[in-house]
């Protein structure tokens, strides 16, 4: 019910226009509706809505006029007003809150004012360019780590050797590929140091095959990632300078690869690491306390990390006023707004003004709200609540749900894309905006998870080293998800990494190979007069004596590791056919 109390003040018609236009969004800060604040000084007594009971539905307007023509409009503006309380079933109490923003308390089940925006209706999937160029578990793991990248850490960590330790030091880029292939094949096999990957008891064959643990520790020692001699002049304006051209091609591949499906989780990782750098940060909740950390926005689905960014403390290039946690979102969605995806984040992330701006874009929100933000009404706050009960609010850009999961314990959900929140008929009645965002909220965590299950991350005091970890660790991950997807196939991910790394090393192990033949060919094909080698294939023997050598790998072969088979060639020359036992389909010739 509206009731208007004419009374005697000077106030134009066009005054009273703009009253009636404005008074559908009543604005308060003491829990009374007021409009003083929308007008200029010359109509501060003109509109005043007194104080209104907290859950009444009885609506006292007080407005003073004069003039014969203002009191014209009062009938128009009478039931303007009526027709829109009626419409929308709102129940005008003055739940405000501290920032001035006024909440509607709605009924459960009802439709709420405001017409959600179309979702994105694909699912994740690889971009064009992607399917094209992968069919091997090593081009998926290139669409991420590219020749281009390879080339440039190849060419800074020779410029570094050869600086500190010779200058003719030099590093191929398969040797580069094999060295990338033992950092992964060791966060497979677990081991306790470095030296018992090579060791006789806990080493890896394949590991061992691949380059040996001198040569590891040597480029290791010599890694870098940038031109040490302009770095200094760069990290006056970047913090990251010692590896942020590597990573900001690896986080482009990211974006490049991948179209993520409706809904992307934005989280916080940290990467656990104690090296020296300005921008370590300590996280007490975390398992790990100490560590970098990075802003990842992750697909719901494949857990594919489609933006990363790392956190390097204030940003002088943030705008004044705005928030942390607002400009992290929309610097990870950037490349995804305006199609109608969803992001769910918690309550460090989540606003009503960050909802405004990604509604403006056309992408919805889905997240907990801390209920201190100066958004959230003062009546909601309330820790006593029956359990199992659910309040709605709705304003202009979002609706709040109130949730009380336990006796004093309400769970609060800020969501821009349910026009309708409804309960569902188990025994806790949950709404459906607490229900989807516990099955959207896990993205950034699972992936955590995957990701430490077989992290390449070891012990270094190089932060440099500790983010190419990490960059090994992502890629590794997305490339699995993309090799997937474009092949077909169904791997496990342990799987998929030793074959990775297999691939990785299969031209460098080649290489080597082919050294060391072509060295033993030079060699002479028998001992000095008079003097007999050891036995190279040592399958059958430890130390024997050999005379003979192997016509295919060119190795000494004593009389325990070859069976000679008698074999009569037209030719009227009789030879020995002996399979050697060190590699099948060699013959030795008697």
């Amino acid at each position: 019910m509206v009731v208007f109390r004419p009374r005697s003040f000077c106030a134009s018609e066009s005054d009273v226009k703009k009253l009636s236009v404005v008074t559908f969004l009543p604005l308060s800060r003491n829990g009374s509706i007021s409009l003083i604040t929308t007008f200029s000084e010359s109509l501060s007594p003109v509109g005043r809505l007194g104080s209104l009971p907290r859950y009444g539905k009885t609506l006292q307007m007080y407005l003073d006029f004069r003039s014969q023509a203002t009191q014209n409009l009062i009938p128009n503006l009478s039931g303007l007003l009526a027709i829109y309380c009626r419409k929308q079933h709102r129940v005008f109490d003055g739940k405000s809150s501290k920032d001035g923003t006024v909440w509607h308390e709605e009924h459960v089940g009802t439709r709420l004012p405001f017409t959600p925006i179309e979702p994105y209706a694909a699912d994740g999937e690889p971009t064009a360019k992607a399917r094209r160029s992968i069919s091997s578990r090593l081009q998926s793991f290139l669409c991420f780590i590219t020749l281009d990248m390879l080339h440039s850490i190849q060419e800074w960590t020779i410029q570094h050797a050869q600086q500190t330790e010779h200058v003719h030091w030099f590093m191929d880029l398969p040797e580069l590929m094999a060295f990338i292939a033992i950092v992964i094949l060791r966060g497979v096999y677990r081991v306790p140091s470095v030296n018992d990957c090579w060791s006789a008891n806990l080493g890896n064959p394949q590991i061992i095959g691949t380059m040996a643990r001198n040569r590891f520790q040597d480029i290791m020692q010599h890694l870098r990632f940038d031109d040490k001699s302009t770095r200094s002049d760069r990290a006056k304006t970047d913090k990251f300078a010692a590896i942020s051209s590597v990573w900001g091609s690896f986080v482009t591949n990211c974006i490049t690869c991948y179209n993520p499906g409706l809904h992307i989780t934005v989280d916080e990782q940290l990467f656990p690491s104690k090296t020296r750098c300005c921008f370590l940060q300590y996280i007490a909740s975390k398992p790990d306390k100490f560590g970098i950390k990075f802003w990842v926005a992750c697909d719901l689905k494949s857990k594919y990390i489609c933006n990363v960014f790392p956190y390097l403390g204030k940003d002088p290039n943030r705008p004044t006023g705005e928030r942390l946690s607002e400009n992290v979102v929309m610097r990870l969605m950037e490349p995804f707004l305006d199609k109608g995806r969803n992001v769910t984040t918690d309550n460090f992330f989540t606003s009503l003004s960050l909802a405004q701006k990604l509604l403006g874009r056309k992408t919805t929100i889905l997240g907990t709200v801390n209920k201190i933000r100066r958004e959230i009404p003062q009546s909601t706050r309330q820790t006593d609540r029956n359990e199992f009960t659910t309040q709605v609010f709705s304003t202009s850009a979002a609706t709040l749900t109130a949730y009380a999961a336990k006796r004093k314990k309400t769970v609060y959900i800020l969501s821009s894309m349910h026009s309708v929140v409804q309960t569902d008929n188990t025994t806790k009645r949950k709404p459906n905006t607490v229900t989807l965002y516990n099955k959207t909220k896990c993205g950034v965590d699972v992936m955590d998870q995957m990701v430490r299950e077989y992290t390449v991350r070891k012990g270094t005091r190089r932060w440099p080293v500790a983010v190419f970890y990490n960059m090994i660790d992502m890629a590794a991950l997305n490339a699995h998800v993309l090799y997937q997807a474009c092949t077909g196939t169904k791997e496990r991910r342990v799987d998929f990494l030793v074959e990775l790394a297999r691939e990785l090393a299969r031209s460098h192990v080649a290489a080597k190979k082919a050294r060391k033949d072509q060295l033993l060919r030079t060699q002479p094909s028998t001992p000095s007069p008079g003097k007999r080698a050891t036995c190279q294939v040592k399958h059958r023997c430890k130390k024997n004596q050999a005379t003979v050598r192997c016509v295919h790998c060119y190795r000494y072969t004593c009389g325990k590791c070859r069976r000679q088979i008698p074999c009569l060639v037209p030719s009227r020359w009789l030879f020995y056919v002996v399979p050697c036992f060190f590699c099948s389909g060699c013959l030795l010739r008697s």
